[in-house]
């Protein structure tokens, strides 16, 4: 019969522990509690290995409800990792209650090991109810390491460490350099985190979840879970009812259920339908359980709270395998019209979720391995370094997107892309063959509507292209409306149609279309879309503010000499010609043509106020 332990007794036994702890310590070196052992030249070992660190999840949860349960299970447990331990050849240095420090000479026999270890601590746990059940999360990196008797020391311990807290419960985290070496020498299924950044590590970790094929290493994954789709997923949790009223339950319900349809507006987002993720309703859920069983790399949650007839939403969007907080924002309305609030904030969250998913996603395809790149990865990428445009940026993108059509030539958002970058080369004067750049971004834009002619994003980057190149200006403000009605929440859209509507002579609209993409992504560089305002009041012969807008748009982006034209122009029909001038000058140290040859304005009096007002100024230059 097992002797139990009381209490006095378990903690008698856990004092004397430490004291043992504490007493080897001392004798290996520490000459008081806390302080850095003495490392004798001749006892020091440095070595590369792979460190394997493995620890309980909810430990301290497990305690509370038995200590002794526990710590039986943690003994047997303990005893099964050991063994597979020692059968791969690795030697445990450094164990403290619930965590374990081994070290092995082959990453493959340190990863091959973790996977049994959580295959056979899976088996234990299947007779278990889920409340009591014990999951190791275990971390392993591959680096330099100093051995000093039983002790290990050196980054490459930390960085293990750090990863085992990446891991999922039952899980496995590798580090990048560890999947170098494995490579394809397990049948070991390696997804990528992504860079991470850890704590007291000065550079970020290339992580990756490991599992083995046969059965997976996340003990926590049921038999449910679902791959990732090939492109970005993700799911909206019903909104928490914070109010304390029932009766908010269906806003709450039908704001979800707006937000869902907004998001389903993005062609490049895989969007779980409502159906599905209101099967949360009412649970406390785990976000990366959620993203396991639907298969969705980001989740979007959140909450109402009424007050009065004063209601705000709060939204959060998740990244479901690592769980980082991407975003965080609020939203506040009226319930006097509570479809048209639904509406407008469904609108806005669609708007901000969108390119904070798009910069996600590059900041993943930018921490990717160079080898074996999709046309989607570098077209990421070719976005990721468009923003904000220089030339030496501007060349960089280029050189991506033509990989991306290379690879895939009817891929619609890189052929967009390519032909803004060639928009570019013209504008600014950066190219050494405009007229070439000229043909080249015309051609582009009529390939990327072809190939994807109901792609906002297509429309509205090609609409543009066209535009300024003297295409129906009519015709390309329908392509940019369809490309709104196609999705409401695209932000760029909206910018388009404004920059659009200036050239159109609608100087109104083209002020109201830009503040409503800036509503709808209000963290966006401001540099271009002030640019557009500024225009747009130059148009209307409000010079004061036309002025006011373009000197912002300078100061965000000093490199781009559109701004420096309308501000010059503006002060000379000011006659502040001792500005003017002063802007001519900056302009000259930009490009050696001040007047551009493409006036896109199809009204003549625009282009006649913009051209006397710029050679007016450049005129009285001295």
């Amino acid at each position: 019969m097992t002797e139990t332990l009381s209490e006095s007794e378990v903690a008698h036994q856990r004092l004397s522990e430490w004291f043992t702890t504490l007493g080897s310590r001392v004798r290996s070196g520490y000459t008081r509690v806390g302080e850095v052992p003495r490392l004798e030249a001749h006892s020091v070992e440095r070595k590369l290995a792979a460190i394997f660190a493995a620890d309980v999840e909810a430990y301290s949860r497990l305690m509370g409800l038995d200590e002794v349960g526990t710590l039986r299970t943690l003994t047997a447990y303990r005893v099964i990792i050991d063994r597979l331990i020692g059968s791969h050849h690795g030697r445990i240095f450094n164990t403290a209650g619930d965590s374990l420090v081994a070290d092995f000479a082959s990453a493959v026999d340190a990863v091959q090991c973790a996977i049994e270890v959580q295959e056979a601590i899976g088996k234990e746990n299947a007779d278990r109810p889920a409340a009591e059940q014990m999951r190791f999360r275990i971390g392993i990196h591959v680096g330099d390491i100093i051995v000093q008797g039983d002790n290990l020391f050196g980054d490459a311990v930390n960085v293990a460490a750090r990863l085992e807290a990446l891991a999922e419960p039952g899980g496995i985290c590798v580090s990048g350099t560890v999947q170098d070496h494995i490579g394809t020498k397990l049948p070991v299924e390696f997804i990528d985190l992504g860079p991470q950044q850890v704590k007291n590590i000065t550079q970020p970790i290339r992580a990756y979840r490991a599992r083995g094929e046969t059965s997976p290493t996340d003990n926590s994954a049921t038999s449910s879970s679902l791959p990732l789709p090939d492109k970005p997923s993700i799911a909206v949790l019903p909104f928490a009812n914070m109010s304390g009223d029932p009766e908010q339950e269906y806003f709450a319900d039908g704001m979800v259920e707006e937000i869902i349809t907004a998001l389903s507006r993005i062609r490049w987002l895989f969007v779980i339908a409502c159906n599905s993720s209101f099967t949360y309703k009412g649970q406390s859920v785990d976000v990366k359980q959620v993203g396991r069983e639907l298969g969705v790399r980001y989740v979007l949650e959140g909450s109402v709270r009424k007050g009065g007839k004063q209601v705000r939403i709060t939204g959060q969007l998740i990244d479901a395998v690592t769980g980082t907080h991407l975003w965080a924002d609020r939203f506040d309305g009226s319930l006097e019209d509570v479809f048209d609030l639904q509406d407008k904030i469904a609108v806005s969250i669609a708007g901000v979720v969108e390119p904070a998913l798009q910069a996600a996603e590059m900041r993943r395809s930018t921490a990717r391995p160079t080898i074996d790149l999709s046309a989607y990865d570098l077209y990421l990428r070719g976005l990721a370094v468009f923003h904000p445009i220089t030339r030496e940026r501007n060349a960089e993108a280029l050189r991506l997107i033509e990989q991306a059509i290379t690879i895939d030539p009817h891929y619609g958002p890189a052929l967009s892309l390519a032909a803004l970058c060639h928009l570019r080369l013209v504008l600014d004067r950066w190219g050494e063959e405009l007229a070439t750049s000229r043909r080249r971004a015309t051609d582009l834009a009529r390939r990327a509507i072809e190939a994807g002619e109901n792609d906002p994003v297509v429309l509205a980057n090609a609409a543009q292209v066209l535009a300024h190149f003297g295409e129906d200006i009519g015709t390309m403000i329908g392509l940019v409306d369809r490309a709104l009605a196609l999705n409401p929440s695209f932000a760029r859209g909206w910018f388009v149609s404004g920059f659009l509507r200036t050239f159109a002579g609608q100087p109104d609209l083209a002020i109201e279309h830009v503040e409503i993409s800036l509503r709808l992504s209000p963290r966006e560089r401001m540099g271009v879309p002030l640019f557009a305002m500024g225009m747009a009041y130059f148009v209307k012969r409000r010079f004061d503010d036309a002025a006011a807008k373009l000197l912002l748009a300078i100061q965000d982006n000093p490199g781009a000499p559109g701004a420096y034209g309308f501000l010059a122009a503006c002060y000379a029909h000011m006659g502040r010609l001792d500005e003017a001038r002063a802007i001519v000058v900056r302009l000259r140290a930009i490009t050696p043509q001040i007047v551009p040859r493409d006036l896109p304005w199809r009204n003549p009096e625009d282009r006649e106020l913009y051209v006397s007002g710029l050679g007016l100024a450049a005129s009285e230059e001295t």
